[in-house]
């Protein structure tokens, strides 16, 4: 008899009884007034109600096993052994529905095989035990959710489930028939093709460092559903690997950034090299061809993305007209897009149009993209753009009169670099302790606090970390340092990859050939290059290196091939994999080679400060000196520039020895410029790190209006080095002082500035700010607070046990709320604020709805 036969003959009489022992009794209803509970808390065997004992489970998982061998009769039987590993596995299956997630009504959608998978596997089992526990687990399965499906709370919550799921469909069924005309069957086919290309083409993420081997030797294998690249860095699918980072306008308003869009229809996104931008552009291309409903997103229902790499598309300063939209960015289909398609999309008004790339062009072809975007906009009107530059890479108004709101990507707060670094490690299959590692490292040193603040710098620390087994650079220049020599160096002979003997080029020779290329970029404006001027600017350089016998094209061809930090984005173009480390080569090749007035007369521009912090670090002193005193010349028509000052500043920081007259006079000029005149230029003065720390005036010092600017430079610096400043200001009595110190929490130390900061505050007419499930804890070990903001997504019964019941009168969801009916374990609840053009269902009677002003 098969195994599976033998489970078919477990009667219900005889399982039903067993799987029941494993709940706890439950009272009738829905389930929604009362916390939810999810099915870790309904089991008998953890938590409070717990009337089972482990030993208790352990006999039903024996007992259950006893049963299917009686079924099977005794010539079929298993023997001891056999039963004994069945029964250990099935304990600790069953034992781990306590880590499952989620409620009844869910492990009903999943099915017997569904939440069979999610259940705990077991080690390694005989082939005749392996034979009997899959089929006996199913049945176990089958019996667990055939008691969820009778129990008199399941039908009332799978009502519930199912309106709001139809909810959805009628809300995105609705915005179809808005957005989507009448199609052609043409039409339609080539949308479906298109939209599962954008998924392919734009649905993997490269982490960098991923294709790092184990610390043995071996090759780094790939977790289940994803692969490894061949270059710098490993592919990793976009829904694992995306992070969601924080945009803020100038008023200083948050919001997530994949909903930057969300009632704006054109949108400028500002970010530094390294800070997601492109990332975000990738998301919401294959979030919105996969047309997955959410009300979040609702904007995108209907809509088709066109991804626009400006480096790719503007040739000659030449954009693309709608028809050649696929064709400039070389996509496979576009050769099978119907005549006229693009036109009818933007028509309609159906376009996500994603411009990436500002700075990424020179800039006197700039000009000639905003009057493309201008034209296109006039012509078709009704269409979502977004469009990213670095933060200066062009005016604040520069778009301000075509109707687009500017936003600013934030830096990563210490939960995204715990969450991304957890991930990484995840992803590369990292030793158990390796990630917690790191993060204790990053936390205990202020250096590496100021790196991990992107997500490139979080990948290169990850890889770094785990590469020389622990021990870190302390700096940005070290930093990239250590990734050439683990790039150039160490990257193939540890991966068993050897070259032909002409080919093996010393760390120093790749780097001077490499550091030709980005200066030759960064001198002509470009992002990217012409193959044949990346061969002729090696065969120039090879001139000066007869050691090297082998042809331009050969050696080009290497360093695409092998140095990691090459790519080919498009036939016959090379550029490097990030900007930043053309930026840093660049640094390299502007020193040796004394272009320190090229250096200063582009220091304003955005694209260059990089290039102007590394050539201070590489420079001798006498070199760092001209650099510094060059950037805090008086302007031409008097006084200092903030920006170059804040540069200088932050200069500082990178400087291994400088003349301490130097020091003192960019110190002396960058204070000179406090208190901060206006909103942004406190943002421009955090770039300036930790120094800028020493020079900020107490709260004693300064008249209230700048107090509020004051703190906002303070926070911007995130790092514990500025709570000494911060907790003075605590105390402060401007409410706008006050919501600053609330919002900044979660780049802190969540521990040490709760009790510097937050509970210090008045808590009158504040609402604090909650970022994670830890800050919740924290407020209620201070006794709670009446005002709360939960910034994210929570969990309703994490909510349920950790807000003050009696106390909570305001809460400020910055996150949709589908259904409000929990909301009355909060009887004194006075007002809930939503954000903007959010429907909720069931606010409890006597709670008003508001929408949000600015916080933080």
């Amino acid at each position: 008899m098969e195994p599976s036969s033998i489970a078919a003959r477990l009667a219900t009489s005889a399982v039903a009884p067993l799987v029941r022992k494993l709940f706890a009794a439950e009272g009738p209803g829905a389930g929604l007034v009362e916390k939810p509970v999810r099915i870790s808390a309904r089991l008998s065997f953890t938590g409070e109600r717990r009337t089972l004992s482990e030993q208790d489970l352990r006999k039903l998982s024996a007992e259950l096993v006893r049963r299917s061998a009686r079924a099977a009769g005794l010539p079929e039987a298993p023997d001891e052994e056999t039963r004994g590993e069945v029964t250990e596995a099935l304990t600790a299956a069953l034992h781990s529905l306590g880590d499952l997630d989620m409620d009844d009504v869910q492990a009903v959608r999943l099915g017997p095989e569904g939440l069979a998978r999610l259940l705990a596997r077991p080690g390694p089992m005989s082939e005749a035990a392996e034979a009997r526990f899959r089929p006996l687990l199913h049945t176990a399965c089958l019996h667990i959710l055939n008691f969820f499906a009778q129990r008199s709370t399941f039908v009332p919550r799978t009502l519930i489930e199912q309106t709001r799921a139809l909810d959805h469909l009628v809300a995105a069924t609705d915005l179809l028939v808005a957005r989507v005309p009448s199609q052609t069957a043409e039409d339609a086919r080539f949308e479906e093709r298109y939209a599962e290309h954008i998924v392919s083409k734009h649905g993997d993420l490269t982490i960098y460092g991923l294709d790092l081997p184990h610390p043995g030797g071996a090759s780094l294998g790939a977790p289940p559903g994803r692969w490894l690249g061949e270059g710098f860095g490993g592919e990793w699918r976009l829904d694992s690997a995306y992070i969601s980072l924080e945009a803020t306008h100038r008023t200083g308003t948050r919001l997530p950034a994949e909903r930057a869009l969300a009632g704006q229809e054109r949108v400028l996104l500002r970010g530094g090299a390294g800070s997601g931008k492109t990332t975000l552009v990738q998301w919401l291309a294959v979030t919105t061809a996969r047309q997955e409903y959410d009300e979040r997103l609702a904007h995108l229902i209907g809509r088709v993305p066109f991804v626009l790499p400006l480096r790719r598309v503007v040739h000659e300063g030449m954009p693309p007209t709608p028809d050649r939209f696929l064709h400039a960015v070389r996509s496979a289909v576009a050769g099978s897009q119907p005549v006229g398609w693009a036109d009818r999309v933007l028509s309609a008004g159906r376009g996500l149009l994603l411009v990436d790339g500002i700075d990424e062009i020179p800039e006197p072809e700039r000009e000639a993209v905003r009057r493309w975007m201008r034209e296109l906009m006039a012509g078709f009107p009704g269409n979502l753009w977004l469009v990213t530059a670095r933060p200066s890479a062009v005016r604040e108004d520069w778009l301000t009169r075509e109707g687009f709101t500017e936003l600013s990507l934030s830096p990563m707060t210490r939960p995204d670099v715990a969450h991304f670094v957890q991930r990484w490690h995840c992803a590369a299959e990292a030793e158990p302790g390796t990630a917690e590692a790191l993060l204790a490292a990053i936390r205990s040193s202020g250096d590496l606090v100021r790196l991990a603040v992107n997500p490139l710098m979080c990948g290169l620390l990850c890889a770094l970390h785990r590469e020389r087994r622990g021990v870190l650079p302390y700096g940005r220049k070290d930093l990239y340092d250590a990734a050439l020599s683990m790039l150039l160096e160490r990257r193939d002979s540890e991966r068993g990859v050897r070259s032909p003997d002409e080919l093996r080029l010393s760390k120093e020779a790749q780097v001077q050939l490499l550091q030709k290329l980005a200066h030759w970029l960064i001198r002509n404006d470009r992002a990217e290059m012409d193959r044949t001027d990346a061969v002729a600017q090696i065969e120039r350089a090879l001139r000066f290196m007869p050691s090297i016998r082998i042809s331009p094209e050969r050696v080009f061809r290497h360093l695409l091939e092998r140095s990691g930090l090459l790519r080919e984005p498009a036939a016959g173009r090379v550029d490097f994999v990030h900007r930043t480390f053309q930026d840093y080569l660049g640094a390299k090749a502007v020193v040796e080679e004394g272009d320190f007035p090229l250096l200063l007369d582009n220091a304003t521009r955005d694209q260059w400060e990089d290039v102007v912090r590394m050539a201070v670090a590489l420079g001798r002193p006498a070199e760092r000196e001209r650099i510094l005193r060059g950037l805090i010349a008086p302007h031409p028509r008097g006084g200092h520039e903030l920006r170059t000052a804040v540069l200088a500043t932050a200069c500082l920081d990178y400087a291994v020895e400088v003349d301490p007259a130097v020091h003192a006079e960019v110190i002396g000029i960058t204070e000179g410029l406090l208190p901060p005149a206006t909103l942004q230029s406190a943002r421009d003065l955090a770039e300036a790190g930790p120094l800028v720390l020493g020079l900020l005036p107490g709260p004693d010092e300064v008249a209230a209006e700048d107090a509020e600017r004051i703190v906002i430079t303070a926070t911007g610096v995130g790092t514990d080095a500025a709570l000494p400043l911060l907790s003075r200001y605590a105390t402060h009595p401007s409410l706008g002082v006050r919501r600053q110190l609330a919002w900044a929490w979660h780049r802190f130390e969540a521990g040490a500035y709760a009790e510097d900061v937050i509970s210090r505050l008045d808590e009158t007419d504040l609402y604090f700010s909650a970022h994670s499930v830890e800050h919740l804890r924290a407020l209620q070990g201070m006794g709670g607070r009446a005002r709360v903001q939960l910034v994210g997504t929570f969990r309703q019964d994490d909510l349920l046990n950790l807000l003050p019941t009696g106390l909570l009168t305001h809460l400020w969801l910055t996150e949709p709320l589908h259904r409000a009916e929990w909301l009355t374990a909060f009887p004194n609840l006075r007002t809930l604020v939503l954000p903007q053009d959010v429907t909720v269902h069931g606010v409890p009677g006597g709670v008003s709805v508001v929408r949000p002003e600015s916080q933080g």
